[in-house]
């Protein structure tokens, strides 16, 4: 009888203690579904506040690009403006708010010109490789000529199409693999942007230019050879004139190339706020053309 009943003990705690364990499985489960509704709730909430952002970016960069296609005959004054300063503007009571801020989109070496190898672009290929090699040497590249070729690579498919490198993070991509590939981590201290933009390449070799009096002193001594130290002293960006500076040092300026009045080339950003959250977006204005908008998400 007494080892009846302690088979019963054992059995009713055995029963006990699957009890406590299920009940600890369910309780894990449970936990588990909370958190996973709790994240999904919040992604849900965020992704729709993200999307309302995304609808409010796109009904004000409407607005504004129907103000700029407007003002056509003072679009030279405005850029210039906008080049210098952001433009603030904001609601009385401070419920809605955005900042539209500007720059030149040409005032550098498109980067695609690389890989237009016809007689026609001739002068403006070498012009990349001018700057490349002045790059190369001066922050001391490891292996030069495979990243040339990688970016080469990258842009050739075939003699009759190209893919083009549009923006300077598709840019540094290249140069992360590069960097990785050959552990040379010079790259990582190039201001490229100094150097290059990353437009498309117009198929009217002579409507591929570059904005002038926008270029930094590192491109205007990559492309003449003037001392660094001095273009500091007497360049200004946006305010001298290349031409006469040029002048001063003997050089003559290709006009066929660059640009000296105002370049119709820019590129614009927007950061406005919604529900208490700033949001960016981007779009260019090329020759009265306003497009490539771009949403930028939360900032």
């Amino acid at each position: 009888m007494d080892k009846f009943v302690h088979n019963l003990d054992k059995e009713h705690r055995s029963r006990k203690g699957f009890a406590l364990l299920l009940t600890l499985s369910i309780l894990s489960i449970v936990i588990a579904l909370s958190t996973v509704l709790v994240n999904y709730i919040s992604t849900t909430n965020k992704n729709m506040i993200d999307t309302k952002a995304l609808i409010e970016g796109d009904i004000l960069y409407s607005d504004i690009k129907q103000i700029l296609l407007s003002v056509q005959k003072d679009k030279e004054t405005i850029y210039k403006m906008l080049y210098e300063t952001p433009l603030p503007f904001s609601l009385d009571d401070d419920r809605f708010s955005f900042i539209l801020k500007c720059k030149p989109l040409a005032n550098g070496v498109n980067i695609n010109w690389l890989i237009y190898n016809t007689s026609a672009m001739q002068s403006r290929v070498d012009m990349v490789h001018q700057v490349l090699d002045v790059i190369f040497q001066k922050y001391d590249i490891q292996n030069p000529n495979y990243l040339e070729e990688m970016l080469r690579e990258y842009m050739y498919i075939s003699e009759t199409k190209h893919k083009e490198i549009l923006s300077k993070n598709e840019f540094e991509n290249i140069i992360l693999k590069y960097m990785f590939s050959e552990d040379d981590k010079s790259v990582e201290h190039i201001p490229w942007d100094k150097y290059f933009v990353f437009n498309h390449v117009n198929k009217q070799a002579n409507n591929n230019k570059i904005d002038a009096n926008y270029m930094s002193v590192e491109l205007i001594s990559a492309l003449f050879g003037i001392d660094i130290d001095s273009l500091r002293e007497e360049w200004v960006e946006g305010s001298s004139d290349l031409s006469q500076l040029l002048g001063n040092n003997g050089i003559a300026l290709d006009k066929k190339i660059y640009s000296i009045n105002f370049y119709p080339y820019s590129k614009c950003e927007v950061s406005y706020s919604y529900m208490d959250r700033r949001f960016k977006f981007s779009f260019n204005d090329i020759k009265g053309e306003v497009k490539d908008f771009e949403f930028y998400g939360k900032q």
